[in-house]
């Protein structure tokens, strides 16, 4: 490891940590080099992350229910659950039940510096929870239904049980122009793409970083 690797990587941080901690480490990803191609973060970025990442979860795997208390944090007036669970299996990219760093950094990637075409397919696979490459009336519902619970009290109007019904039926009709039953994942992107202020909430994500 040459002296650039020692001061902009991040194992020298793994070393570091193994020395002071009795955790087991279950998980090291895998070269900084390769993480840079295939994201749109610098060394330096991917190396704070990493360490806010292990700080998080010593191990470097997080579990959903790991993953829900860490998102109740940033919500705490409402219940953030199945919003966090559908989050959850969206960032798990194996679909084995864990989040690594790496599973972590593409799906930051994505909707912090992802194209439009990328994000809004990051954004149909959320929707599609049995992830049948559809999303149905039903999925809609309960992924809308997962937002109100996430604000909480902070829905103004107050929300009664049909709010999250109407919601979803409007948006259904709104992203299944043929009628179809479901929203294909062409469907979804042709129509976001033809709604300006669609497009201006993706590129606001631009932003973030």
């Amino acid at each position: 490891m040459d002296e650039e690797d020692d001061i902009l990587g991040y194992y020298n941080y793994e070393n570091e940590f193994e020395e002071h901690s009795q955790t087991i480490i279950r998980y090291k990803p895998r070269p900084i080099e390769e993480l840079v191609k295939e994201t749109r973060f610098t060394r330096k970025e991917i190396q704070l992350m990493y360490r806010g990442f292990k700080q998080e979860c010593p191990s470097g795997i997080v579990t959903e229910q790991m993953f829900k208390e860490i998102y109740s944090q940033f919500f705490p007036q409402g219940d953030c659950s199945n919003y966090a669970r559908f989050i959850f299996s969206t960032i798990d990219q194996n679909s084995d039940g864990t989040v690594n760093f790496e599973d972590f950094l593409m799906g930051l990637s994505i909707l912090s510096r992802g194209t439009i075409d990328e994000k809004l397919r990051w954004i149909f696979n959320l929707y599609d929870i049995n992830k049948d490459g559809k999303v149905t009336k039903e999925e809609l519902l309960m992924v809308i239904t997962s937002i109100y619970e996430l604000m909480g009290k902070f829905t103004n109007p107050l929300i009664d049980e049909s709010t999250p019904k109407q919601h979803a039926e409007t948006v259904f009709k709104k992203l299944n122009p043929k009628q179809e039953g479901v929203i294909t994942m062409e469907d979804f992107i042709q129509t976001c793409y033809n709604d300006e202020s669609i497009l201006n909430s993706m590129s606001m994500l631009d932003t973030v970083f």
